[in-house]
């Protein structure tokens, strides 16, 4: 069965706002209701995390949820790497002349060499690193954080909401969320474990 989870990533955020960032928003969710204040085991990827609150059902939508759900919320702080769980990426994107380069072949399998550049990228910033690669169409290099994965496979950053197990988020609350991380732009990455 696995675990589902819903990640709102704060693609702008700097390493220097992050923790900033995160209380603010904590203390949002915690005095509304949406997540309690007292960390518990209720994360899988932590030791503990943010129970839902009194009020985490207003930011869901409970269409086919008929039971309560336990598992938490996790704030990540810190150069991440946030991904989408299973499979594999799929595409990539240059920011610049906004071509898509392929990482799979017609059989949906990883195309070992055109993601190879890519892979020193991901693995290179979850490692301390800033890998900058050329893009292979119009040669101008480009930031690991600028490259746009298809379906938002990966998401290089500072900080991130992982929401474990939850219904899906309100659109609504997804936007509000964005407001409060200073109309920062935002990516919601939805996967399993």
């Amino acid at each position: 069965m696995g675990d589902h989870f819903q990640v709102i990533v704060d693609v702008q955020a700097s390493q220097q706002e992050a923790d900033a960032l995160a209380a603010d928003v904590r203390g949002w969710l915690i005095s509304s209701g949406v997540v309690s204040a007292e960390r518990t085991d209720c994360v899988p990827s932590t030791d503990l995390g943010y129970p839902p609150g009194p009020r985490a059902d207003a930011v869901v939508d409970l269409s086919g949820w008929s039971v309560p759900w336990q598992d938490g919320l996790d704030i990540t702080t810190g150069r991440t790497v946030f991904d989408a769980g299973q499979g594999e990426p799929m595409a990539v994107t240059c920011p610049y002349c906004s071509v898509t380069i392929d990482l799979v072949d017609e059989d949906f399998d990883l195309s070992y060499e055109a993601w190879e550049p890519f892979r020193e990228v991901v693995h290179g910033w979850g490692e301390g690193r800033d890998v900058i690669i050329p893009c292979p169409a119009c040669s101008r290099p480009v930031e690991p954080t600028s490259w746009k994965w298809a379906e938002d496979y990966f998401v290089l950053a500072h900080l991130g909401f992982t929401f474990w197990n939850w219904p899906p988020l309100r659109q609504e609350f997804v936007a509000e969320f964005t407001r409060r991380l200073a109309d920062h732009r935002t990516a919601l990455l939805e996967g399993k474990l």
